[in-house]
């Protein structure tokens, strides 16, 4: 496999055209990077069109879920989207927060930011920003976010164990995550793991679950669920281009799974309102506030 800035750059390159590619076209391939399929239209992207904020144009199909519907967003809430891209989930988030949020999207690759940055003038939106940076090194102050989303991009960085880290940075203390990423059971053949169109369609730079759920428990995260898991199917016209027919029955004979999970966790901390100090406490006790007695009010 390539080094770090290799990879980091085949990411950045590939999604700028991709930026430029239809839906159709990306839900056809792996997260718009590979040779299209004939045996199934959608291959990763779930159907975000039935929910509340969904703006079509910002849809390119390139994720593996639906984070934004499992990550508890409250109204008034700072969330931040990693690989933000043309700005779909971030939008889906900004309808979580209302007005009185704040949404900001993380993205490395300049087309997809100019992207992202005028659908957000389209709809007015002046509490929706996008920055450029990498999601592993964010221009993001520590203690920033009420929540992180994000959705199948953790996998194309190379070091995962430092998205993870510097998630749990950006958090406010009690602070949580809710991300859609694509994770391997098992282990995926050579033609597969050492391919750049894999690698960028979110496949050959993912790792074990195990290993997955171990670096975000690693960075600190605690009460650590899935909230979602899919089951990802090659098809077989696409796997031609990359494995020959032997290789292909090998790999189903592995039984490699490859999945989709919607993953949950929590930055240990008080997120709860803040409580009366005791002085307070006392006052709302007395008899002439309440008239319950020393013992506090009924």
């Amino acid at each position: 496999m390539k080094a770090e800035k290799e990879l980091k750059d085949l990411v950045r390159d590939t999604y700028t055209k991709v930026a430029d590619q239809s839906k159709d076209y990306n839900v056809a391939t792996c997260c718009g990077t590979t040779a299209v399929s004939d045996e199934n239209f959608s291959i990763m992207a779930e159907d975000y069109s039935k929910m509340d904020g969904y703006n079509e144009d910002a849809d390119l199909g390139l994720g593996c879920g639906l984070p934004t519907q499992y990550a508890k967003i409250n109204e008034g809430d700072t969330v931040i989207d990693l690989g933000s891209g043309a700005g779909n989930d971030a939008f889906i988030a900004r309808h979580e927060t209302g007005a009185s949020g704040k949404v900001l999207g993380i993205d490395f690759t300049p087309a997809m930011i100019a992207k992202a940055r005028i659908n957000a003038d389209k709809r007015g939106f002046n509490n929706v920003e996008f920055r450029e940076g990498d999601i592993d090194n964010m221009p993001v102050a520590e203690n920033t976010a009420d929540v992180v989303v994000s959705n199948c991009v953790l996998n194309l960085v190379p070091n995962k164990q430092k998205v993870m880290d510097d998630m749990f940075r950006v958090l406010k203390p009690g602070g949580h995550f809710s991300v859609s990423d694509i994770v391997l059971r098992g282990e995926l053949p050579e033609g597969l793991i050492n391919n750049s169109e894999m690698y960028a369609g979110c496949v050959s730079g993912a790792i074990q679950l195990r290993e997955y759920i171990g670096a975000i428990e690693n960075a600190g995260f605690k009460n650590v669920e899935i909230q979602k898991e899919k089951t990802i199917q090659l098809p077989d016209d696409m796997l031609l281009k990359y494995l020959d027919a032997s290789q292909i029955e090998e790999l189903q004979q592995r039984k490699t799974g490859i999945f989709s999970i919607s993953v949950y966790g929590e930055k240990p901390g008080d997120n709860q309102k803040k409580i009366l100090n005791l002085k307070e406490l006392q006052t709302v006790g007395s008899e002439s506030d309440c008239g319950c007695g020393p013992t506090g009010c009924c």
